[in-house]
């Protein structure tokens, strides 16, 4: 077909509902504040891993849904979360991305999480445990029983990461959310304790449910080279996507033959447990999170929407806490070498959802695009976008391929516009 002018190129193409969608749905602003609300304030986020609070006092800062939290490590050792917010005046509690609060801040008595505005001071659990001037400035119309931390729901699974819900009520609990889908792995991640051992993140211009698909297909394994001479083969082409509900989707596994890439060679002397030597497996649970066992190492992908054009992704690759300093400097390297900034793919992904980003700026045209490949349900299949946006659509109350009317499963969609 010849290029095609604006009538045709805004058409809707030749596939089934379900196989296509909006483009606003990456770019319009409304969308991705609802997209907050609806979706990221009521859904489980691993938000960070234990590793990384390792002793009593310990504490770790990010954000949900533009909401900042904080998340400690009690003298009981217990993880807990809250909101990151002074009762008092809404001033942000801690400014540090980590760090420990045993020791005694310029700011801040030790073993308390301080107020720097006005001093007031909060321990491990979130009681509030001093007010400066409390009996002068309140008398006895507030103490501070009254102006505890907002505690969030905070739990520590599957393989030791920090799962946390700003809903006081989740529709569902984290065990029938991400259960199913973390079988594949459980054994694997479960058997001893992880650690982090890689940490960065990206700032990009895209929309996060980008980054999703491009973890989701591995169609655009042609734009990475090792890829295709490590795992192209029968074996590669047969892995499956398996849709699990609440949009969640696993990529079952294969054998990675790095000794094919120059430079590189076997890793299957050092795996996790319960994992054949040079597997695969990765979890991509909604709405954009992502855990990827290869070989010898994990990394992890968590979204964090800073609009509809952009997005922080934070990193991190994972080995075992028991690792010999050997062990751990070859998961480094077997790390980097794929997945740090400056490995094989990693840059690769982010040049591709740039690229993405760029087209589909705020208020750029709506056009549609296409997750209409069919392949079995194999990863050059487009099924865990489908499935993934048809979750997207119950979420939102939003039909994906026509974001401004009211979600439909696509089948009852055809239907409706059919009898039209």
């Amino acid at each position: 077909m010849p290029a095609r002018n604006n009538k045709q190129w805004t058409a809707d193409p030749k596939l089934e509902k379900g196989e296509w969608i909006d483009s606003r749905v990456y770019s319009d602003e409304t969308i991705a504040e609802e997209e907050n609300s609806k979706i990221f304030k009521q859904v489980w986020v691993p938000v960070c891993h234990e590793s990384e609070l390792p002793e009593p006092y310990d504490f770790r800062t990010t954000s949900i849904a533009n909401e900042p939290i904080i998340i400690t490590r009690g003298p009981d050792k217990v993880v807990r979360a809250f909101l990151n917010v002074c009762p008092h005046r809404g001033m942000l509690i801690e400014r540090r991305p980590s760090g420990s609060f045993m020791e005694g801040q310029p700011s801040g008595n030790p073993k308390r999480m301080t107020c720097m505005f006005h001093a007031w001071q909060f321990d491990m659990k979130g009681n509030c445990v001093y007010v400066s001037r409390e009996e002068e400035g309140y008398q006895d119309r507030l103490c501070k029983a009254d102006v505890g931390l907002r505690r969030l729901r905070c739990e520590v699974k599957y393989g030791g990461f920090v799962w946390v819900n700003l809903s006081d009520n989740p529709s569902v609990s984290l065990e029938d959310w991400a259960g199913k889908p973390f079988e594949c792995l459980q054994k694997s991640l479960d058997e001893e304790p992880l650690e982090v051992f890689h940490y960065h993140k990206a700032i990009i211009d895209t929309n996060y449910k980008l980054w999703h698909d491009t973890n989701s297909e591995f169609y655009h394994d042609f734009m990475h080279y090792h890829n295709r001479v490590t795992g192209f083969n029968d074996s590669y082409f047969a892995r499956k996507n398996e849709a699990f509900d609440h949009g969640h989707v696993v990529v079952g596994s294969f054998e990675v033959n790095y000794e094919n890439y120059e430079g590189f060679e076997s890793r299957a002397e050092l795996s996790f447990p319960h994992l054949p030597p040079n597997q695969w497996y990765m979890i991509d649970l909604f709405p954009g999170f992502n855990f990827n066992l290869r070989g010898s190492a994990l990394r992890t992908d968590v979204v964090t929407p800073l609009g509809p054009n952009k997005v922080m992704i934070e990193f991190r690759g994972l080995g075992l806490k028991s690792d010999s300093a050997e062990d751990r400097a070859t998961r480094i390297k077997h790390h980097n070498s794929i997945w740090g900034p400056f490995g094989r793919n990693l840059h690769e992904d982010l040049i591709g959802v740039t690229g993405q980003g760029t087209t589909m700026r705020e208020k750029t045209d709506n056009r549609r695009i296409l997750h209409g490949r069919q392949e079995n349900q194999t990863i050059h299949d487009e099924n865990g976008m489908r499935h993934y946006y048809d979750e997207w659509g119950r979420w939102m109350d939003r039909l994906p391929s026509a974001p401004d009317q009211p979600y439909s499963p696509p089948a009852a969609a055809a239907e409706a516009e059919a009898a039209e």
